[in-house]
């Protein structure tokens, strides 16, 4: 039934996706600065008209996140069906590759000459890999602790599609009505690490390892052009201050590949997630400038 709902999407054009990308930037910017004026508790001083202005340029930017992932959830299954017989079933594959997708738009910039399709296979392989290797760590662990934390995960993965953001702690202990300190168990528990040489499945034939990259999942000149790009970018972060650097590199995962949620982050730096959006808002407006911008361009165009 799934599969046949998302058939029926219209797929956008090159046209249509920028459109959509640029009201999605629109509202993202447009919550960033309501979260600013708050933060500062200047919010009360903006006048109303604007106010509602900001909060309908909010609503389109969520109505066009929407838009623009109903139009790719179909990219989503493609790419999950390769995954199939790792452990995990499909429908469960699509719906991590859906949070994967999610994140794609949520970072998603059509300045930059990305294709959207292009981008989000990132995102959408990382979300599923990462859902197939937390599925065979499992292995290792008590049954008893297995259903909690898949009951966990599950209530994580439902309120982060609600909120758009991982939900905290303490929200997350609410929702299940379980103390704060056995969650923080869980959790803890969930990311205990394993070797990757951990044997998974009954005939010994595959290790844990197997499942952390995709080895065909890009071309020798694929990978030579990341490296480039990775070399670039660090280049251009090096004008930052060290507090500039470390925030993007933990909000977008260049370090590890595990982009830091705001939360995250501001544990990290003993500040608000409101003061973490704020600098990281601040770090990517000094990156669009075009001297730093154009060193990046060669990479980005055709993309």
């Amino acid at each position: 039934m799934y599969l046949k709902e998302i058939g029926r999407v219209p797929l956008l054009d090159a046209r249509q996706e920028v459109r959509v990308a640029a009201r999605i930037k629109r509202g993202i910017e447009a919550s960033e600065h309501l979260a600013v004026l708050e933060e500062s508790g200047e919010i009360d001083r903006l006048d109303l008209a604007d106010l509602a202005r900001y909060k309908r340029l909010v609503r389109d930017g969520d109505r066009a996140s929407d838009e623009l992932i109903r139009a790719n959830l179909r990219l989503v299954v493609s790419i999950a069906k390769r995954y199939v017989g790792r452990g995990m079933v499909l429908l469960d594959l699509v719906q991590e590759g859906n949070l994967g997708l999610m994140r794609a738009v949520e970072k998603f910039d059509h300045t930059k000459g990305f294709k959207f399709s292009t981008y989000a296979t990132w995102w959408i392989r990382q979300a599923i890999t990462r859902a197939i290797a937390d599925q065979a760590r499992t292995i290792r662990i008590p049954v008893h602790m297995v259903e909690a934390m898949n009951r966990v995960k599950r209530v994580q993965r439902q309120m982060h599609q609600e909120l758009k953001r991982e939900p905290t702690v303490e929200e997350l202990a609410a929702e299940v009505d379980e103390p704060v300190e056995k969650i923080r168990e869980i959790l803890r528990i969930g990311l205990d690490p394993l070797s990757l040489d951990s044997p998974v499945g009954d005939e010994d034939e595959s290790n844990l390892g197997d499942f952390i990259k995709d080895e065909n999942a890009a071309a020798p000149i694929d990978v030579a052009a990341r490296h480039l790009l990775a070399s670039a970018v660090g280049d251009v972060l090096v004008e930052l201050s060290d507090r500039e650097q470390e925030v993007v590199r933990l909000r977008f995962g260049l370090e590890d590949g595990r982009p830091r949620t705001l939360e995250e982050v501001g544990r990290q730096f003993g500040v608000t997630r409101e003061r973490i959006r704020q600098i990281e808002a601040k770090t990517l407006a000094k990156l669009r400038h075009p001297h730093r911008s154009d060193r990046l361009r060669d990479y980005l165009e055709g993309a």
